[in-house]
Parts: C-alpha cells; sequence; structure tokens
C-alpha cells in the first residue's frame, strides 16, 4: 500500500474532520492534523496545536514534517467585512505553504477547500449554474487570492495544486462556524421544547429558490480523488450532492423527522430571537442527557441567517468532476435525516 503522509489544516472544523476521518478508513495515510484547539493523537493521526497567523510559530511547529506528500487546506478566519477576511485567510496559507515546501522535498500536492464565493454568491443573484471558468468578479475575495497564491507559487514546483467548491457542507462538527445541519437541528430542538411549529425564518424568496448541499463524507471523498489523481492537476471542481431542492419541499421533511408542525414562514433572524436561549439549552442537556456542550459551540446563528437570505438560486454545474471521473452522489433529504439521527445517537441534541 502507497505511504503517504497527509498536513490536513482545519483538522477540527466539519471539513477538515470529516476529511481525517475519511483517509483513516482508506488507509496508506500518516496524518497531521493542524488547528487552534489541537486534539488527541489516534492512530496514525497526529494533532498540532498552531497559531498559523504566527509566522514564526508556524515555520517552527512544522519544521519536521520532512515526509509530507499532501496539504490539505481548510482552514477558515472569520471577520465582520469581506475585505477584513482577506489578509488572514491568505497569511495562514502563505504561512503554510511557506513552513513545508521548505523542508519536505517529497511534497505532491496542495488541495485547497473554496466555495460559491469565487463566484460571488455571497454578494447576491449570480450566474447559475455556475462553471469553474466563469468570469470573475470585482474583488475583495480571499477564496480567488488564495488559488492565485498556490497558482503562481507552482510555476517550476514539482507539486501541483487543486481547488473544491462545495455548496453549503453539512456534517457533524461543534464549534464551527459554518454549519447548517446544526443551526436547523438546535433551532427545531429547541422549537419543540417550546411547543410551537417549525418555521422557516429566512427571507420569502429563499424558501422557494433553488439551492443544493455538499455532504461532509461526500466532500472527503471528492477531495482526496482530486489530490491524488494526476488528471486533476491544477484544476477546481464543484462538488455537491448532486440534486437540488427548494426549501418549501424540504422543510416539512425536516420537521417531520423532529415530530414538528410547521406553520407559514416567518422571516426573522436568528442571531436575535436565539440570543436569549442559553438557559433553555442548559436546562434541556441536563433533562436529556446531553453531552454538556455549551450554547456558544452548538450553532452559529449568523450563519443560519446568512444562508436563509439566500432569495436566489444558488447552484453550480458539476459536469467538470464527472468527466474527470468522480461520480459519487448523495441525497440530500437522507443525507439531512442521517445527519440528524447521528447528533441524536451521539446525544448533541434531544
Amino acid at each position: 500500500m502507497i505511504e503517504r503522509t497527509a498536513v490536513v489544516v482545519g483538522a477540527r472544523g466539519v471539513i477538515g474532520g470529516n476529511l481525517i476521518a475519511h483517509m483513516r478508513e482508506e488507509g496508506g495515510w500518516n496524518i497531521v492534523g493542524l488547528s487552534r484547539r489541537g486534539g488527541t493523537d489516534s492512530g496514525a493521526v497526529a494533532h498540532r496545536s498552531i497559531d498559523l497567523l504566527d509566522r514564526d510559530a508556524t515555520v517552527a511547529g512544522l519544521r519536521d514534517l520532512t515526509d509530507v506528500t499532501h496539504i490539505f487546506y481548510a482552514a477558515y478566519q472569520d471577520r465582520p467585512t469581506w475585505a477584513q477576511l482577506v489578509q488572514p485567510n491568505l497569511a495562514m496559507l502563505t504561512n503554510v505553504v511557506d513552513a513545508i515546501e521548505a523542508v519536505a522535498p517529497k511534497l505532491e500536492h496542495i488541495s485547497l477547500m473554496q466555495g460559491y464565493k469565487v463566484y460571488g454568491a455571497h454578494l447576491g443573484p449570480f450566474e447559475t449554474p455556475a462553471r469553474e471558468d466563469d468570469a470573475g468578479h470585482m474583488p475583495p475575495e480571499f477564496n480567488v487570492d488564495q488559488q492565485q497564491f498556490l497558482e503562481r507559487r507552482q510555476k517550476g514546483s514539482s507539486w501541483n495544486w487543486s481547488a473544491l467548491r462545495p455548496s453549503v457542507v453539512a456534517g457533524i462538527g461543534l464549534g464551527n462556524p459554518m454549519n447548517l445541519a446544526m443551526v436547523i437541528a438546535i433551532y427545531a430542538s429547541i422549537s419543540k421544547r417550546l411547543g410551537i411549529p417549525l418555521r422557516f425564518p429566512g427571507s420569502p424568496g429563499a424558501y422557494t429558490s433553488l439551492i443544493e448541499m455538499t455532504d461532509a463524507d461526500l466532500l472527503a471523498k471528492a477531495t482526496v480523488w482530486a489530490a491524488t489523481n494526476p488528471a486533476s492537476a491544477n484544476q477546481a471542481y464543484n462538488i455537491t450532492n448532486g440534486d437540488m431542492f427548494r426549501w418549501s419541499s424540504m422543510w416539512p421533511k425536516i420537521a417531520a423527522f423532529f415530530d414538528l408542525d410547521v406553520a407559514p414562514p416567518l422571516p426573522m433572524r436568528l442571531a436575535d430571537v436565539m440570543a436569549d436561549k442559553e438557559e433553555l439549552w442548559n436546562a434541556m442537556v441536563a433533562d436529556h442527557g446531553l453531552q454538556p456542550t455549551p450554547y456558544s459551540a452548538v450553532s452559529s446563528w449568523e450563519f443560519g441567517d446568512f444562508v436563509f437570505s439566500w432569495d436566489y438560486d444558488v447552484i453550480a454545474d458539476t459536469s467538470k468532476s464527472r468527466r474527470a471521473g468522480f461520480h459519487d452522489y448523495v441525497e440530500t433529504e437522507a443525507m439531512f435525516l442521517s445527519i440528524f439521527q447521528s447528533m441524536r445517537d451521539q446525544r448533541l441534541i434531544p
């Protein structure tokens, strides 16, 4: 079996955590996980806590990684504005590449995790279905800056890169700022506790627009595929479950899982209406014997508001990855229900 050594940057997030789990199951990988929180070493996985914005600390903390063959970059630092996102997120990637490239002569590939912001999806209605070769848009956008950095850096190098562009990623992971499945699960659980129906909280247009999701396990498979497929060198790929839906049809199915009635949508900012629910959540944790998870770590209401505000279609063309040989797909309804059941099984929700 081929032995590869991977550095997963952002190892404690939904994307990084599922990527590590997939590589462990696949075998043939030695894995170093980087994150601010660190983690517990297990088998072929070793975790390190490093502040990637500290260039000197990054170089010192990674100087022994001489056998690295692959870098999987899925780290993210949040900031209040689009412009403020650029500097820290570009600096972290630059620091990691500088540190590892200097000591790892066997480096083969750098995988970059992006998203539909490359197409301007966060700014408003964009051309759909988005294609990897669509025209760019007015900066700032750190996803674009990161790819341009890799394109410049790769010239004359022995390694190559790939960029994965998922839609909204769904999986299980606490303390992650972009986890829509957790937003919905906590919102539904609290609605049930209060004895009220499950109302879609987003804008009216978002309820009926087309949207798609990307299962975190599917994304992990696609990420490793692109990083180890020679024909995918220096290519970007949209990666989605393979189906589209409208919240107007998905919402009742989610409500049914939680044994909740559905009432007409009611636009509201979750960041506002859920701000006073910490005491209620703590009572739910105690009453149901849930994992003692702080309310601040179970959900990002701001991210939910962001996604539920999209009153336009958010879809991309995934034919490029299929033509290149990646054919996996996931039914989105089944994905949601599986994630919610796993959350229950793990005692994260009642």
